[in-house]
């Protein structure tokens, strides 16, 4: 039947054995010739199956935790997101485990994959993909929640900001501000986060009537290493501009160490804003121009959105969290005397 979950004998079939043999694998894989477990597993892999017996079992356990998954561990902007995750899963008798996707498909379904084997209950995402085989099959797909991201192709519960209204207000202010020749440090161009803070900054420059120069954009990966090696190209090349919009405050900070290396003063030369008002934000000198997220709210409203997916009451609708523009030392009005590059 057409639709209907695949059972043993589809996974023997698959596999060329007996229902017999794929029982005793299930059961006790250790008792099974390797080169026969291999080809089982795969069929079971591939099917999606789920043995009777087993998923009875699976449907009265919880392990009461959740995965927060994320695409660079050693970002602290995910500090904030886990406290709020961890404040609503303490609250509700949960753990939270962390994992670093690493912007890495084999270990993303590693992720998955613990969760449809119940090793946690459910997967609080904050990377904007998921391998090709869940898109094809999105059955495969555990309980998951996305923060901070959203994945386009599917329909999955979100937390997140409007991120495209928040860059174009930051780019905005540095246009009314003089500056006219503004890079874009872009994330990942195939990214959501990416797309998304990157159609902002177009659409600031259309609204202004400034011509879209796709010199002035470069793409990265959010990090202080990508940020300053992307500008210190461009000084290079001796590329003239007079601000930065940064889609990370990471990327931001590593901008401005290589304006630095390179003789130019923040915000006296270049104006620097970046996204997401991180800590180490208000810590640098000068203090970085950013837009704050309020990350710790995301992360307590994923929780609960994930709570209430695995008690099997209603998810609570997508939520957009508002963003503010928080003025700091980097960012300055361009002299109207001065000539615009």
């Amino acid at each position: 039947m057409v639709g209907a979950s695949p059972n043993i004998r589809d996974v023997a079939r698959r596999a060329g054995v007996s229902t017999a043999t794929v029982s005793r694998t299930l059961a006790q894989p250790d008792k099974v010739r390797e080169d026969t477990r291999q080809k089982v597993m795969e069929a079971v892999e591939a099917l999606g199956f789920v043995p009777n017996d087993r998923a009875r079992v699976l449907r009265r356990q919880t392990s009461k935790t959740v995965i927060l998954l994320v695409r660079d561990i050693s970002n602290p902007f995910y500090l904030d997101i886990y406290k709020g995750v961890e404040e609503a899963a303490f609250a509700a008798g949960y753990k939270v485990l962390m994992g670093d996707a690493r912007d890495d498909d084999e270990r993303i379904s590693h992720y998955i994959d613990a969760v449809r084997e119940r090793h946690a209950d459910g997967l609080i995402l904050m990377i904007g993909r998921l391998p090709a085989r869940f898109l094809e099959d999105p059955a495969r797909l555990p309980p998951v929640v996305v923060a901070s991201e959203a994945i386009q192709e599917m329909d999955l519960p979100t937390v997140k900001v409007d991120n495209v209204a928040a860059a174009q207000g930051a780019v905005e202010y540095l246009i009314a501000s003089g500056h006219h020749r503004i890079i874009h440090l872009a994330g990942p161009v195939d990214d959501y986060l990416g797309t998304a803070r990157l159609e902002g900054y177009r659409a600031a420059l259309e609204a202004a009537g400034i011509a879209y120069d796709p010199g002035l954009v470069l793409s990265g990966d959010f990090s202080l290493v990508a940020g300053r090696d992307l500008i210190d190209g461009l000084l290079v090349r001796g590329a003239e501009f007079s601000a930065i919009f940064a889609a990370s405050d990471q990327m931001a900070i590593g901008a401005i160490t290589a304006l630095r290396q390179h003789g130019l003063q923040v915000p006296k030369d270049v104006s620097v804003i970046g996204f997401d008002d991180t800590l180490i934000a208000s810590m640098v000198d000068p203090a970085l121009t950013t837009v704050h997220q309020p990350r710790r709210d995301i992360g307590f409203a994923a929780m609960q959105m994930m709570i209430a997916r695995l008690n099997g009451t209603m998810t609570p609708p997508d939520q957009i969290f508002p963003t503010e523009l928080v003025v700091r030392g980097s960012t300055r009005a361009r002299p109207v005397d001065t000539p615009s590059p």
